[in-house]
C-alpha cells in the first residue's frame, strides 16, 4: 500500500511538472496577417487600387469594394471572389507562405486586357 502512494505521490507530482512545463515552452504562431484594402473601378473602370503592393508572407486578407459601374471580381495564388457587383464589398483569405511575385487580376471577360491586372510581392 505505501508503495501504491509513493507511485501515485510521484505521478501526481510528475504531472502537476508537466502541466506547468509545458504551456511555457510552447511555441507560439508567428504567421503574420497582413490587411489589404482593394478598390476595384475607381479612379477608373478598369483599375485596382491595393492600399499596399507588398506583404510578408501569410495571412493575407483582401477586402475588395467595387467603387465602379460594373462588376469585377478579384484573383490572387489560385483565390478568387465571387462576382462583386458596383457598390458591393467582398473578403478574400488567402494563405501565402512563399515569397516572390503573386499576379492579380479581374477574370470578367476583357477586364484584365482593359488593365485590371497586378502584381503583388510577397516577401
Amino acid at each position: 500500500m505505501i508503495r501504491y502512494r509513493i507511485a501515485l505521490g510521484a505521478l501526481t507530482a510528475l504531472c502537476a511538472t508537466l502541466a506547468w512545463a509545458l504551456p511555457a515552452g510552447a511555441q507560439q504562431s508567428t504567421t503574420k496577417v497582413t490587411t489589404i484594402t482593394v478598390t476595384a473601378g475607381k479612379p477608373a473602370e478598369f483599375r485596382f487600387t491595393l492600399s499596399k503592393k507588398t506583404a510578408p508572407h501569410g495571412l493575407i486578407i483582401f477586402k475588395i469594394t467595387n467603387k465602379g459601374i460594373v462588376p469585377h471580381d478579384f484573383k490572387i495564388a489560385g483565390r478568387k471572389t465571387k462576382l462583386i457587383s458596383p457598390g458591393q464589398s467582398n473578403t478574400l483569405r488567402v494563405s501565402i507562405l512563399k515569397a516572390g511575385s503573386y499576379p492579380y487580376l479581374c477574370t470578367v471577360t476583357g477586364h484584365a486586357v482593359a488593365g485590371m491586372k497586378g502584381v503583388f510581392k510577397v516577401t
